[in-house]
């Protein structure tokens, strides 16, 4: 493997000197991860499904890097397109979009801050902690980087908190929230921090050593101490912060009278030099050294294209029996990643464009499970924001109520806070997609699609319905690119128009009015239909 980068490395530099155009790594590192992933269908005797055709890709790279599907001129260039580059065209247009922007800051804010949405501190704090993530994605700014910003953040007595307390944090934010989030304890912090970045669920031996894991209890508490110097106080609903100890690393284990000294999950010890804990902490979490960071990343984003990460469940990478279904792939990727500069657009960059990422959904083999191998794009369920968002993109719906962190304690919440609170709590598992389809259609079939196919209020109903220039063909075929991302099939087509042109035959009434309603009725079930509902 090493003797492979380095060979790609003289690759470059010798297209460099002889004035030619200079390999592109992402592309370098697409074709290796299809060589990986297509010796393991080769050992399997696994037939892997055909790539998506253009509209499939399309409104899956949309809902990944976007977080919304294309609305209908989007869809209507790129199906036109001929360029044989299209697709790597889309990817490094979505990326450099302000839509991957705000969409990412609400994923990385999603695995960050959970707690958004199970108090009423944590919702408070979002819209803070989400500017400064916005910020961060919008120069690029290396993953690491983020990360020993975050690690590293001051916590002062009240000055940040009672910025942060009021919906501000100041234009670029505040990385402050995440501690709040979690009160503040060392313990929490430890266990939050070691599952996100190291990939390890470390809490689980937090009282005892883990039954199943080679994790000790003295482990855990050891990691812990580097948040040990933090103080806090809790008043009502808030916990507030009352300064910090930056040198502080030992913690007592509580109902014990042992004191340990703060030391990483590898089992080496921390070169202290007079520097403080959590930069000493930050400093070998980004480390290239690190045995779990980059590869942490790598997995959890692969896991979030994909639906199942490289190490499945993605927090239970090491100290347990859970293997790589590919090993090699993995170590590629995170090597990758760090000579990258740990460049988050880089690595989606490369996994999207790559034949892996652009096969169809469709099930080859009758029987066989194709799911660890990547044989086929997994169906998944999309997320509330991802689902309010493409039903507000496809109807032209636009929400009156301000959507202002003002309004999360006191007024009332806007119709995509509602929304994606409601979904939230009842969501699973991004892949066990029929109980996301079951909820979200009981959801939808509400105001949200009452007012975004209302013959009065819809935006796209009404430029479609009143367009001289389209017969019917064109209006049906014109509802399916705006939701359902693609032309209806010619039995689509058929039925639906069949099923118009008979509403306006049946009864009394104002033949117009009637095809109106028929086709508003189209539009609806194509809204509420599962293809809608998921990212196939």
């Amino acid at each position: 493997m090493r003797r492979e980068h380095r060979w790609l490395s003289a690759l470059v530099l010798l297209a460099t000197a002889a004035g030619g155009r200079a390999a592109d790594p992402a592309r370098a590192l697409a074709d290796r991860i299809d060589q990986h992933i297509e010796a393991g269908w080769e050992k399997a005797k696994v037939k892997p499904a055909p790539l998506s055709d253009d509209a499939e890709f399309l409104r899956r790279a949309y809902l990944q890097l976007a977080g919304r599907i294309p609305d209908v001129g989007e869809v209507y260039r790129f199906l036109k397109d001929t360029a044989p580059d299209k697709r790597d065209q889309l990817v490094r247009k979505l990326l450099d979009g302000p839509r991957y922007v705000t969409h990412f800051a609400n994923v990385w804010r999603t695995w960050m801050l959970p707690e958004a949405e199970a108090s009423i501190q944590g919702r408070f704090l979002a819209p803070s902690f989400e500017t400064w993530l916005r910020g961060n994605l919008s120069r690029n700014v290396g993953y690491d980087k983020l990360v020993h910003e975050l690690l590293t953040a001051p916590i002062d007595n009240q000055g940040n908190f009672r910025v942060v307390l009021r919906g501000g944090g100041g234009p670029n934010g505040s990385p402050m929230p995440y501690y709040l989030s979690k009160e503040l304890k060392a313990e929490n912090l430890g266990a939050a921090t070691a599952r996100l970045f190291l990939g390890i669920r470390l809490e689980c031996a937090q009282c005892h050593n883990h039954p199943f894991a080679e994790w000790k209890k003295e482990q855990f508490w050891s990691y812990a101490a580097f948040f040990s110097g933090i103080r806090s106080q809790r008043q009502g609903d808030f916990v507030q912060p009352q300064g910090d100890q930056p040198n502080l690393k030992q913690i007592t284990i509580p109902g014990t009278d042992k004191v340990v000294q703060a030391r990483f999950p590898d089992g080496s010890d921390p070169k202290w030099q007079g520097e403080v804990a959590r930069k000493v902490l930050a400093d070998w979490v980004v480390s290239p050294k690190n045995p779990y960071f980059a590869r942490a990343t790598v997995n959890r984003l692969w896991d979030h294209l994909f639906g199942l990460g490289l190490i499945d469940p993605v927090d239970e990478m090491a100290g347990t029996e859970a293997v790589a279904s590919h090993p090699e792939l993995l170590d590629e990727l995170a090597k990758a990643f760090v000579d990258s500069g740990y460049d988050l657009k880089f690595l989606l960059r490369a996994i999207t464009i790559s034949k892996t990422y652009q096969r169809s959904s469709a099930k080859v083999a009758a029987g066989k499970d194709e799911a660890k191998l990547f044989a086929r794009f997994p169906l998944r369920g999309l997320t509330a924001e991802q689902i309010y968002d493409s039903v507000a993109m496809a109807t032209g719906y636009d929400e009156s109520a301000p959507n202002l962190p003002g309004v999360i304690l006191g007024g009332p919440r806007s119709p995509r806070q509602e929304f994606v609170t409601r979904f939230n709590e009842q969501s699973g598992k991004a892949t066990e997609f029929q109980t996301s389809i079951l909820h979200a259609l009981a959801l939808m079939n509400g105001k949200l699609i009452e007012d975004a196919t209302s013959l009065d209020r819809s935006a796209t109903l009404t430029a479609v319905l009143n367009s001289p220039f389209m017969e019917l063909k064109q209006q049906i075929e014109t509802l399916y690119l705006a939701s359902l991302s693609r032309m209806p099939k010619p039995k689509e087509l058929a039925r639906m128009t069949a099923f118009v042109e008979e509403t306006v035959k049946k009864g009394p009434g104002d033949p117009e009015r009637k095809q109106k309603e028929a086709l508003a009725d189209v539009f609806w079930t194509l809204l509420n239909s599962s293809e809608f509902i998921l990212n196939h």
